[in-house]
């Protein structure tokens, strides 16, 4: 039998941060959940974890030592090109709602994903 879990986030605006992953991610703020103080997401199918999000006084000062990644496409086997332009239109869509472009990483002569920054600068990849 699995375990439900949630994944808890510091955050120094956690509603912002709460949009901006229910985008990433395709999630929904949870219902009944109203705190000025905290945020949560949620799958809306239930089958994913949620994700909360809490003020904290302290703001970022390192790299963060894990973090959500991104898989649009999927399971391999992948057509490269199609590839490419799911992960560039997702891309695209997170810069709109706060993310930052920070760089592209190759698997050879094809994209293999983007790394980015989330609204609070959390590292994030688009694969």
């Amino acid at each position: 039998m699995t375990t439900h879990w949630t994944l808890g986030c510091d955050a120094a605006d956690p509603h912002r941060i709460a949009a901006f992953w229910a985008q990433a991610l395709g999630y929904v703020a949870e219902p009944g959940y109203d705190d000025p103080d905290g945020a949560s997401i949620i799958d809306p199918d239930g089958k994913e974890p949620a994700i909360s999000f809490l003020r904290v006084p302290e703001g970022k000062t390192a790299k963060n030592r894990m973090h959500i990644d991104i898989r649009v496409v999927g399971q391999p086997p992948w057509e490269p090109a199609e590839r490419e332009q799911l992960i560039r239109a997702k891309v695209a869509e997170l810069v709109v709602v706060g993310g930052t472009f920070v760089r592209e990483e190759s698997y050879g002569e094809h994209l293999g994903h983007v790394v980015m920054l989330d609204p609070e600068g959390n590292e994030f990849c688009v694969a």
